[in-house]
């Protein structure tokens, strides 16, 4: 399936996930590990082991923690 999602603060990414993909696997798709981030599911967050809704518009990222 295919999925656009938001990185806060980093852009928008394309993925493509197996029909049974949850979550993390999309936060791992784009390079994140479960426990720094959050996702995003109009605006609600959402436990990383629930499938993807791939018909969801609006799926964002949020990084919990940030190098500085």
């Amino acid at each position: 399936m295919h999925v656009s999602v938001d990185v806060v603060g980093e852009g928008s990414r394309e993925v493509e996930l197996p029909p049974e993909a949850t979550y993390a696997d999309l936060v791992r798709a784009v390079g994140y590990s479960v426990h720094e981030v959050t996702v995003l599911v109009d605006g609600r967050p959402v436990p990383e082991d629930q499938p993807v809704d791939a018909d969801r518009e609006d799926v964002r990222i949020l990084r919990l923690v940030k190098g500085g």
